[in-house]
C-alpha cells in the first residue's frame, strides 16, 4: 500500500505492460490492440511502453500500416526523439499528406527549422502536395526562423494552390510578417481576408505590439476598438499581448493596463485554471513595469492558485523596484507557505537583491540550493551569481563560478567577470581577461567595453584605455556608444587631462550626454578646476532639468565659491519646481540581518549598535592612516558582520 501511494505511476506502468504482454500472447496480429497500447504510452508519457509497441509492430509486419507509422511519428516526436520519429517517416514507402505534415510538425516542435523547412521542399519529388495545414505550419517555421524568403514562397504557395482563402494560412501568413518585420505585408493579408476570426486580429495586434515601433504601436488600441466593432470579443491571448504594452514607457504611453484589468474581471477571463495564472503573471508584470509594485502585490494575492511562474513574477517585480528586502522574503515564503520549489528562472531573478543589499550569506544559500538541484551548468545563472559576488565584496567566490568549467561562458559571462575585477580596482586582472576573452575567439559587446574602459581609468592606464578605444572602432567597426565616450572622459578626467577630455567630448561620434558630462563634472571637483566644473554643470542641468541631483551638487559647487546669491536661486528654482533629492542611505549587517540607515539617522531602532560599529570602523581607518571625517564614513556602504 505505501508503495502505491507514493509511486503510483510505477505501479501503472507495471500493470500496462503486464496487460501488453498478455495481450500481445493472445493478439499477436491485431493492428487495434497496438494502436490501443500506443495510445495509452501517450496518456501516460512512457517511451518505455511506445518502443515495446514499436518493436511488436516491427515483428508482426506492420510497418506499413498508415495509422500506426502516424501515431508512432507523432509519439516519438512529443517525446523529444526526433531521429527515431523521422526513421518511421522514413520507412514509409506510401506516404499520406498526414504522414508529412505529422513529421514537418515534429521538427517544427523539436525547433529544427531547417529541417523542417527541407523536408517541406523535399514534398514534390514525391508528388506529394502540401495542404493547409502543410502551409500553416511552414508559414510557422518562416516565422520563427525570420526568413522573409521562405515566408514569401509559402504566401506564393498559398495563392496558387488557392489555401490562401483559408483562415488558419491567412493567420500564419499575418503572424510570420508580422515577426519578419514587414508590417505593410501583413496588414495586406489582413485586409484581404473573406472572413476573420479572433485568432486573425490577435496575429495583427502582436504583429503591431512585438514592433517595437512606437508610431506603430500607437495605433493599436484603435485596431482593438475595430476587433470589438467587428463583434469580435478579446481572448486571454489578445489581453496578455496588449498588457506587455501597458506598463512600457515611449513618446507616445497609452496605459490602459487598468482598463483591461477590468476587462479580465467584467468577462471573468481569469475564471478558468490556466487563464487565472497566465493573466495573474501578466498584470504583475505589467503594473511591475508601471513602479505599481502593490497594485501587482494585490493581484498576485488575489491569486486562487499560484505556480512558480506567479511567485517568479511578484519577486522580479519587487526586485525591478527595488524592494529587495520583500523580494528575499517572498522568496523564502514560496517554499516555506507553498511549498513550491523555485526553479532556474526564479533563482536568477532573487540573486540581483543579494547584490544590492550586499547580502553574501542569502546568496550562498541560494547558490548552494542551486547546486544541490543540478543547476550549475545553467549559464544566466552562472552569470548572475558571478554578478552577485562580485557586487558582495566576494571576487574570489566570484572567480570560482567563472573559472568554472561546467557551463558554456558567453559574452555576459566574461563582462560580469571583467566588471567584478574593476570594480575591486583590480584593473590589471581585467585588461588581461579581456585579452583572454579574445584570444579565445570571443567578440567583446559594448558592455564588455564599458567594463574594461571603467577598469583603465580606476587605475589610471589612460593609455592602455585611449588603445582600445581607438581598437574597436577601427579593428571591431563598432560605434561608440554614450557609456563607452563617458568612460573615455572619465578616465582622462581622473588623470586630471581636463582640457583632454572636452576636446573629445566636443569630437564625440554621438551626443553628449547626461554620464558624459557627470564624469567631467566629478573630474573638475576632483582636480579642483571651478572654471570646467561650472561649464559641465550647466550643461548637465539643461540634459536633466528634472534632476535634483544636479541642482543640489552646482548647489555644492557654489557655496564652497560663497556665492550665496546663486545658492538660494537655486534652492528656490528647486522649491517651485517640487523637486527633493532622496537621502542617500546604507546598509549594515548586524547579527546576520541587513540594515538601512541614513547620515545622523537617530530614529533607527538599531542606531547605537550602528554608530558604535562606525566608531570602531573610524578609529580602524586612523590607525591606518585614512583621513577621519565620520559624515563622509558614514555614507559608505558597509556589511559588517558582529
Amino acid at each position: 500500500m505505501r508503495l502505491t501511494f507514493f509511486f503510483p505511476l510505477t505501479r501503472n506502468l507495471f500493470i500496462l505492460k503486464t496487460r501488453f504482454y498478455y495481450t500481445s500472447a493472445t493478439v499477436l496480429d491485431s493492428p487495434f490492440s497496438l494502436l490501443h497500447f500506443l495510445h495509452l504510452s501517450a496518456t501516460h508519457e512512457s517511451h518505455q511502453l511506445n518502443k515495446q509497441a514499436h518493436a511488436r509492430v516491427f515483428l508482426f509486419g506492420l510497418t506499413q500500416n498508415p495509422f500506426l507509422a502516424s501515431k508512432l511519428v507523432s509519439l516519438y516526436a512529443s517525446f523529444g526523439h526526433i531521429t527515431e520519429s523521422r526513421a518511421v517517416f522514413d520507412s514509409v514507402e506510401d506516404k499520406s499528406i498526414y504522414l508529412w505534415n505529422l513529421m514537418i510538425n515534429g521538427y517544427l516542435r523539436s525547433y529544427s527549422y531547417i529541417e523542417a523547412f527541407d523536408l517541406f521542399c523535399k514534398m514534390g519529388h514525391f508528388n506529394a502536395k502540401p495542404d493547409d495545414y502543410t502551409l500553416a505550419t511552414v508559414s510557422k517555421v518562416a516565422g520563427e526562423i525570420r526568413d522573409l524568403k521562405v515566408g514569401k514562397l509559402v504566401h506564393c504557395q498559398s495563392i496558387k494552390t488557392g489555401f490562401v482563402l483559408d483562415i488558419v494560412v491567412s493567420n500564419s501568413l499575418i503572424s510570420m510578417y508580422g515577426k519578419c518585420g514587414e508590417f505593410e505585408a501583413m496588414k495586406k493579408v489582413f485586409e484581404e481576408m473573406c472572413e476573420r476570426n479572433v485568432g486573425s486580429w490577435n496575429a495583427l495586434i502582436l504583429g503591431y505590439a512585438n514592433s517595437g515601433d512606437w508610431i506603430l504601436q500607437k495605433d493599436l488600441w484603435e485596431i482593438v476598438r475595430n476587433m470589438q466593432i467587428d463583434g469580435m470579443k478579446l481572448d486571454e491571448f489578445t489581453i496578455s499581448s496588449l498588457l506587455s504594452l501597458s506598463g512600457a514607457e515611449g513618446p507616445c504611453v497609452c496605459n490602459y493596463g487598468r482598463e483591461l484589468h477590468c476587462y479580465i474581471l467584467k468577462n471573468e477571463l481569469d475564471s478558468s485554471f490556466g487563464s487565472h495564472v497566465h493573466l495573474g503573471c501578466c498584470l504583475i508584470h505589467m503594473y511591475s513595469k508601471s513602479s505599481k509594485v502593490l497594485m501587482g502585490r494585490n493581484v498576485f494575492d488575489r491569486m486562487r492558485f499560484r505556480n512558480v511562474y506567479a511567485w517568479t513574477a511578484m519577486i522580479n517585480g519587487y526586485v525591478e523596484n527595488g524592494d529587495f528586502d520583500e523580494a528575499l522574503v517572498l522568496f523564502r515564503e514560496m517554499q516555506l507557505s507553498d511549498g513550491i520549489e523555485p526553479n532556474k528562472v526564479s533563482i536568477v531573478s532573487v540573486l540581483p537583491a543579494c547584490s544590492s543589499s550586499a547580502s553574501l550569506m542569502a546568496g550562498k544559500q541560494i547558490h548552494g540550493y542551486a547546486i544541490r538541484k543540478e543547476l550549475s551548468h545553467v549559464v544566466a545563472l552562472c552569470n548572475a551569481l558571478i554578478d552577485m559576488y562580485s557586487k558582495c565584496g566576494s571576487l574570489n567566490s566570484a572567480r570560482q563560478v567563472f573559472e568554472n568549467g561546467s557551463f558554456c561562458k558567453d559574452a555576459i559571462s566574461w563582462t560580469s567577470m571583467i566588471n567584478g575585477y574593476g570594480l575591486h580596482g583590480k584593473g590589471e586582472e581585467a585588461i588581461s581577461l579581456y585579452n583572454r576573452m579574445l584570444l579565445l575567439g570571443n567578440k567583446p559587446d559594448t558592455i564588455t567595453l564599458v567594463g574594461v574602459l571603467s577598469a583603465c581609468g580606476r587605475l589610471g592606464l589612460v593609455n592602455k584605455g585611449l588603445s582600445l578605444y581607438n581598437t574597436i572602432t577601427n579593428e571591431y567597426g563598432m560605434k561608440p556608444t554614450v557609456e563607452i565616450c563617458a568612460c573615455v572622459v572619465d578616465m582622462l578626467g581622473r588623470s586630471g587631462q581636463l582640457d583632454q577630455a572636452l576636446d573629445f567630448i566636443k569630437t564625440m561620434p554621438v551626443e553628449p550626454g547626461p554620464s558624459v558630462w557627470g564624469a567631467l563634472v566629478s573630474a573638475s571637483i576632483m582636480h579642483g578646476n571651478i572654471e570646467m566644473q561650472d561649464l559641465a554643470h550647466r550643461f548637465l542641468i539643461q540634459l536633466e532639468p528634472e534632476n535634483p541631483s544636479n541642482y543640489v551638487s552646482l548647489s555644492n559647487f557654489h557655496a564652497s565659491s560663497k556665492r550665496w546669491d546663486a545658492v538660494a536661486g537655486l534652492r528656490k528654482m528647486m522649491k517651485e519646481r517640487g523637486l527633493r533629492k532622496a537621502p542617500g542611505c546604507s546598509w549594515i549587517n548586524i547579527n546576520g540581518k541587513t540594515h538601512c540607515y541614513y547620515v545622523a539617522d537617530k530614529s533607527h531602532p538599531h542606531s547605537v549598535s550602528i554608530y558604535e560599529i562606525l566608531d570602531g570602523l573610524n578609529f580602524i581607518m586612523k590607525a591606518a592612516g585614512y583621513p577621519s571625517d565620520f559624515e563622509e564614513l558614514t555614507q559608505i556602504t558597509s556589511q559588517i558582520n558582529c
